[in-house]
């Protein structure tokens, strides 16, 4: 079988990528006749006369073909003489570097176009350090556009050093460049005779005889449970790919999340039982032993088990038009593992023109930094150094749905068991039991005006009437004391709701009725809180009260302030506002008193029998 290599083409837009891998393609025989004479039609329709622009055979969105740019990652399959390939065509454009990133993550070279006119551009830099931080350890600098430059050896000599000297800082093993043109071919499967100062492989030669390939097959073994396979009752196979490793029969197999072993006792691969397998088979593995073992697990060499860590460091590349914001819970999801997690401190953003590192409060779309993460429950990995399969992680947002980072574990941060929960012997229900009360929080959300401060003070004087412990807390007021450190960015919000929601949980171990006044502008903050205490514990009020009637009353001035811009990011003005989808009491303000909605409130924990 003829060795395979998988590579992607990236670099910054109209560095001519797709028309590199057409030409490759093209001058390798991998064009069929049909294909050549569909490229001539479309070509024609898009104005290039009778010359065939290669590009089309990677462009294949009719919004590529019209705008001449790649979108999406194109995938092309093809062999010479001596290798097989997988080509992956990476867009260009800043907004679809997450794109970029997902080609790179199953690349084992990349091949970075610069246009010999421009020289590095910052996307250029950005898709080196992508490719590195990705695991791509092969890199091949394609100076293209040489014609246009008169093959000037010096403008050639000027990038290739430049890049060397940016890329000695990255994880790369081998560094090339090919001068080439690839609207003509020069030195794309053959060398050409303009440059005779170049003395170097061509690219195919030089695709061809690369070793890119790592040897996972001597890592430990590692294996990400896709599905649980039941064909009869008495047959229990836990199918996945191998991610690393080799396994045997008899091997000894450990489900990393519950810590149990077993013994492989059959391996059945491509519908056959077979001895052994290794990184890349496709494989249903059965135990010996009756082991809890569902989606998402990890089976590995007990030997040699992988990281188990809540709270883990590493890279991410943020792929979101939204900002990442420190503390705001996300989805992570690793290999078929899936669990919530935050961020808890963003320790550095990182520079991909100079590779320096800056401190930073949150990441914007296509910058990357290095974070801490904390995870609801301990993720099973190996360092994405190690393993790309095991280490890698990508963020979803719980609202949206959307992917917003690509991320890279480095480590753990081994805190996990170093501060263990300390028991004590008065429990919050022998508080709450003390006081004869339920406790709970009572979280008011609502606009700036809303009357949240006002009705919250209200029920509060009447629960306190009634004997129930109670305590508030405001957003003014927690603002001068625990937060007085924040101001009022998207990322300061979520932490100002992030350390009142902490106190609001220690108020409610105490036993304490907690009112909570805050305007909580973001769902995500809202639901984190009401996910730190048990199901029942957390009410949510929504103080219902339209901007306008809130632009009227405007009791602080602060409206009147924010209109004038003498107020940033104001709630309600040039920040949105989320309103909760099911609030358990939902006051509309605007057609009845203050009075009249505390009394709301307490109706409602009296049936919710809170009170």
């Amino acid at each position: 079988m003829r060795p395979r290599l998988r590579f992607m083409t990236c670099g910054s837009v109209d560095d001519g990528k797709s028309t590199l891998l057409g030409r490759l393609l093209h001058d390798s025989g991998a064009v069929f006749d049909d294909e050549l004479d569909a490229l001539k039609t479309a070509s024609g329709k898009l104005g290039q006369g009778d010359g065939v622009d290669l590009a089309l055979l990677l462009d294949g969105l009719e919004a590529e073909r019209e705008q001449g740019i790649t979108i999406d990652v194109s995938y092309r399959y093809f062999s010479t003489a001596n290798r097989a390939f997988i080509a992956a065509d990476a867009p260009g454009h800043e907004q679809y570097t997450r794109n970029m990133a997902t080609a790179a993550s199953n690349s084992e070279l990349a091949v970075i176009l610069v246009d010999a006119r421009k020289g590095l551009l910052t996307q250029t830099l950005r898709h080196a350090t992508i490719a590195s931080l990705m695991g791509i350890r092969h890199v091949l600098l394609a100076v293209n556009k040489m014609d246009l430059v008169s093959f000037d050896q010096a403008i050639f000599d000027g990038i290739a050093g430049r890049f060397s000297e940016f890329a000695a800082a990255l994880s790369f093993k081998s560094i090339a460049a090919i001068p080439l043109s690839a609207r003509d071919g020069d030195n794309v499967v053959s060398s050409s005779a303009r440059t005779p100062w170049y003395q170097g492989r061509d690219l195919r030669t030089y695709l061809e005889a690369i070793d890119a390939e790592d040897d996972l097959s001597a890592a430990p073994f590692r294996l990400p449970v896709q599905w649980i396979n039941r064909p009869v009752p008495d047959f229990r196979g836990y199918a996945g790919t191998i991610a690393g490793g080799t396994i045997r029969k008899g091997d000894p197999i450990l489900v990393s999340r519950s810590k149990r072993i077993g013994h492989v006792a059959r391996i059945i691969l491509s519908s056959r039982d077979v001895e052994t397998a290794a990184a890349g088979d496709s494989v249903t593995l059965l135990i010996d032993e009756d082991l809890d073992v569902a989606r998402g697990d990890l089976l590995a060499d007990a030997r040699h088990p992988p990281r188990s860590a809540a709270q883990f460091a590493g890279y991410l590349i943020w792929l979101d038009e939204s900002e990442l914001i420190p503390g705001r819970p996300y989805i992570m999801k690793a290999g078929t593992q899936q669990t919530h997690v935050t961020v808890t401190a963003l320790k550095h953003q990182l520079d991909v023109n100079t590779l320096s590192k800056h401190a930073a409060r949150t990441l914007a779309l296509n910058q990357i930094g290095f974070c801490n993460f904390s995870a609801v429950e301990p993720v099973q990995f190996d360092p994405y150094t190690e393993n790309r399969t095991t280490g890698g992680v990508i963020l979803v947002d719980r609202y949206s749905n959307a992917t917003v980072a690509a991320g890279m574990i480095a480590f753990d941060l081994r805190r996990d068991s170093t501060v263990p929960l300390q028991q004590t012997t008065v429990t919050a229900a022998s508080r709450s039991a003390m006081k004869h009360q339920r406790p709970a929080i009572l979280w008011f959300t609502g606009l700036s005006g809303a009357g949240k401060s006002t009705i919250a003070n209200l029920v509060d004087a009447r629960l306190n009437a009634h004997g129930v412990h109670t305590y508030l807390l405001d957003g003014d007021n927690i603002r001068h004391g625990l937060n007085k450190d924040l101001g009022f960015t998207e990322a300061d919000r979520a932490e100002n709701i992030r350390r009142a929601g902490e106190v609001a949980k220690l108020m409610l171990d105490a036993g304490l009725v907690v009112l909570c006044s805050f305007i909580s502008p973001f769902r995500a903050e809202r639901q984190m809180v009401r996910e730190l205490v048990a199901t029942g514990s957390f009410v949510e009020v929504f103080v219902d009260t339209p901007i306008e009637e809130c632009i009227a009353r405007d009791p602080k001035g602060l409206y009147k302030r924010a209109l004038a811009g003498e107020i940033k990011n104001f709630t309600g003005l040039d920040q949105p506002y989320e309103a909760p989808d099911a609030p358990e009491i939902h006051l509309a303000t605007a057609s009845q008193s203050a009075d009249a909605s505390a009394e709301q409130v307490i109706e409602r924990l009296r049936a919710l029998k809170l009170i």
